[in-house]
């Protein structure tokens, strides 16, 4: 493990370094499998985030992209584009999510 992952997935790794790298693989095995440019990439991960509800994986995908130099206006873009398929409600939250992140820098 190159860097200190944060909550439960840092836990995870350090308890079973081996499942970790397994599903490490797999992550780089599926960025590897298509076209799709690391923002690209960074982008629709948020969005699959915002669609799973999982408030964790948005704070996550949001700091990765701030990192990356994805402009804050851009993730928050995601979740307006989330009004449309996943109602309102959800884009609100989501976007909430993000601002826990982006509000940080």
């Amino acid at each position: 493990m190159s860097k200190h992952l944060p909550g439960a997935a840092g836990e995870l790794a350090e308890t079973n370094p081996s499942v970790w790298d397994a599903y490490s693989a797999l992550g780089e095995a599926t960025a590897m499998a298509g076209d799709l440019t690391d923002r690209e990439r960074r982008l629709v991960k948020l969005a699959l985030s915002i669609g799973a509800r999982s408030e964790g994986a948005v704070h996550s995908h949001t700091r990765r992209g701030l990192e990356e130099d994805i402009p804050a206006r851009d993730l928050h873009q995601v979740a307006l584009l989330a009004i449309g398929p996943l109602g309102l409600p959800r884009a609100v939250a989501a976007g909430t999510w993000i601002s826990d992140v982006t509000d940080e820098k």
